[in-house]
């Protein structure tokens, strides 16, 4: 019987490779975005916010970032077993999670490696398509999964 597994950890140079593919793929899109990344405790490593970029997309992010890594799943409106929820039932599952841990928008993304959820990524300030394909891209970066 094991007491005890061998772990992965998201580094802070894999954090860092995740911010400039993330912000250099804002740059060629031309829309400034903040990044947040966040280890696989939902405790942040990493946050920036691009020149230009509004001051509510560092929460958004954050938050992103949180419940990617929290579910283990991109962010979007599904429950706990990926149902999916109108928006009364999003908003309870917020309020219940505590509106810094859950979020019902897209963008953010789990890094994945081998099975294991080590942290996640979340974009904010495009749309929520732009959001998720910048964090799914930044979780790519470093040849991790975002599912």
């Amino acid at each position: 019987m094991n007491h005890f597994e061998d772990s992965k950890r998201l580094t802070v140079a894999g954090a860092k490779k995740m911010m400039a593919t993330a912000i250099a793929a804002a740059q060629k899109g031309r829309i400034a975005i903040a990044v947040a990344i966040a280890d696989a405790g939902g405790h942040l490593l990493l946050l920036e916010r691009m020149d230009g970029g509004r001051f509510h997309t560092v929460h958004s992010a954050t938050v992103k970032a949180v419940c990617a890594a929290s579910n283990r799943r991109p962010t979007g409106a599904k429950g706990a077993q990926a149902q999916a929820l109108d928006t009364i039932h999003a908003l309870g599952l917020a309020l219940a999670s505590g509106p810094e841990r859950w979020t019902a928008m897209e963008g953010g993304c789990p890094v994945i490696v081998e099975g294991e959820c080590i942290g996640g990524v979340g974009v904010s300030g495009g749309n929520f398509e732009f959001d998720e394909r910048v964090a799914r891209e930044a979780v790519e970066s470093i040849g991790a999964s975002a599912k």
